[in-house]
C-alpha cells in the first residue's frame, strides 16, 4: 500500500506500522494490559495509554472495518492482511494471553488481591500517579498551559463519578444484556475505568458469570444463546466506541491525552491501597457429594471462610439420618467473592480499627510501582515505529 497516498493524513490509523523488531516490547505491553485487566479499577487501556499505545490500539480496532470483514469472508486474505493491522493486534493479544495464564494459573494475582491487597493495590497505585506525571510531562510545552485543566477536570470528575456509581437491580432481557457489553467493553479501553466494574454496576457480573460457567455443562446451548445479546454488544462498542476515540485523536489529540490522564486521576479513589471493601457473594456451582468424601471434611473442619475470591463452603443438608445424628449427602456450592464498593482510609489517621491493614504492604507497592515508572517510559519510546 503506498505511503504516498496517505501523506497528508495521520498515517498510523491507515497502515500498521508493526516491525517484528517490536515483538518483545509489544509482547511485554500486551502483558502489562492482560495484568491490569485481572484487577478490579484497573483496565488496559491505562497501561496501553501509560505505555504508549494507546493510539495504536484504537487505530487497530478500528481497522477490524466492513472492508477488512468484507475481504475476509470472501477470501481475499491477503487484501484482508493489507487493511487489519493484525501483526500489532498478533503480538498485544499474545501478550495479554501469557498475563491471564501467568495470572491465574502460575502467580494467582486475585488470590494475592485478597490475601496481599495493600501491596497488589499499592503497586498499581503508584505506577498510575507516576505514569500520571509522566504522561504531563510528555505533553508539548506550548500546549501545557492553564486551558488543558478544564478537559484534566472533566475527566477526574467523570472517571470518579463512574467509579462510584452504586449497582442497582436490572432486569436480564436480551436488549439491557446488549447494552451491557457494549458499555463495558468501551469502558474497558477507557484508561481508569474498569470494564469489570461497569459489569457490577449493572449488576451484570454475576448474570455473565453464571453463564460462562455453564458452558461445557448440559445447559450449554441455553447458556450460549444468553451470551450472544453480550457479545454483539462487545461488537457494536468497539465498533462505535473506536470510532469516537480515533476521530477525537485525530481532531483534538492533546485535549483527549489530558482528558484520559483525568480518568486516571478519577480512578486513583478506588486503587488507594487501604480500603474497607464490601463483597458480594454469588454462588457458581452447586455439587452433591456424600459426607465421607474428603472435601466435605476438609469443609467441616475449616475454622474460617478462606481469603480468596473462589471458595467452597457447605450448603443445605440433603439426606438426614436423624437416627445416627450424621446426615449422608450435603451440597457444596462454590462461591466467587467479588467487591461492589469500597470506602479508602489513612490507616496512620483514622480511629477505625481495621482488621489485618498492612501499613508496610502499602507503601511498599506503592515504591515498586513508581519505580516501574523508568521501565514504563523506556518502553514508551520502543512504541515509535520507524
Amino acid at each position: 500500500m503506498s505511503k504516498e497516498k496517505y501523506k497528508d493524513k495521520p498515517l498510523i490509523e491507515y497502515i500498521d506500522l508493526t516491525r517484528w523488531r517490536e515483538a518483545p516490547f509489544l509482547m511485554i505491553k500486551g502483558f502489562l494490559m492482560g495484568s491490569a485487566d485481572i484487577v478490579p479499577g484497573v483496565s488496559g487501556g491505562t497501561m496501553a495509554l501509560i505505555t504508549g499505545i494507546y493510539d495504536r490500539l484504537i487505530f487497530a480496532i478500528k481497522s477490524f472495518n466492513a472492508s477488512a470483514v468484507k475481504s475476509l469472508l470472501t477470501l481475499r486474505i491477503e487484501e484482508f492482511f493489507s487493511q487489519f493491522h493484525w501483526r500489532f493486534a498478533l503480538l498485544l493479544i499474545s501478550g495479554m494471553f501469557l498475563a491471564v495464564v501467568f495470572f491465574t494459573r502460575i502467580v494467582p494475582l486475585q488470590v494475592y488481591m485478597f490475601t496481599h491487597a495493600e501491596i497488589i493495590y499499592g503497586l498499581f497505585f503508584g505506577l498510575i500517579v507516576g505514569s500520571i506525571f509522566l504522561l504531563i510531562s510528555e505533553i508539548k510545552g506550548s500546549d501545557r498551559n492553564w486551558k488543558f485543566l478544564f478537559p484534566m477536570a472533566a475527566g477526574t470528575l467523570i472517571g470518579f463519578w463512574v467509579v462510584n456509581l452504586v449497582p442497582a437491580d436490572t432486569p436480564e432481557t436480551s436488549w439491557y444484556v446488549f447494552l451491557t457489553g457494549s458499555v463495558a467493553i468501551s469502558a474497558m479501553i477507557l484508561p481508569g475505568i474498569s470494564g469489570s466494574y461497569i459489569l457490577l454496576i449493572f449488576r451484570k457480573y454475576d448474570y455473565i458469570l453464571e453463564q460462562l460457567s455453564l458452558l461445557g455443562t448440559t445447559q450449554t446451548w441455553d447458556a450460549f444463546i444468553n451470551l450472544i445479546p453480550f457479545g454483539l454488544g462487545i461488537i457494536t462498542g468497539l465498533i462505535i466506541f473506536s470510532r469516537i476515540l480515533s476521530w477525537m485523536l485525530k481532531s483534538f489529540h492533546t485535549i483527549t491525552i489530558v482528558l484520559l490522564i483525568g480518568f486516571l486521576i478519577g480512578s486513583l479513589y478506588v486503587i488507594w491501597p487501604y480500603q474497607e471493601r464490601e463483597y458480594e457473594e454469588i454462588v457458581l456451582n452447586v455439587e452433591m457429594l456424600p459426607v465421607t468424601n474428603p472435601l466435605v471434611q476438609e469443609i467441616k473442619q475449616r475454622d474460617d471462610v478462606p481469603d480468596k475470591p473462589e471458595f467452597q463452603r457447605i450448603g443445605q443438608i440433603i439426606n438426614s439420618e436423624s437416627a445416627l445424628g450424621e446426615f449422608t449427602v450435603v451440597q457444596i456450592e462454590t462461591v466467587a467473592r467479588k467487591v461492589i464498593a469500597t470506602e479508602p482510609f489513612i490507616p496512620w489517621l483514622t480511629e477505625r480499627e481495621i482488621d489485618d491493614v498492612n501499613k508496610s504492604g502499602g507503601i511498599i507497592g506503592m515504591v515498586i510501582g513508581l519505580g516501574m515508572i523508568f521501565g514504563i517510559s523506556y518502553l514508551r519510546k520502543k512504541s515509535k515505529t520507524d
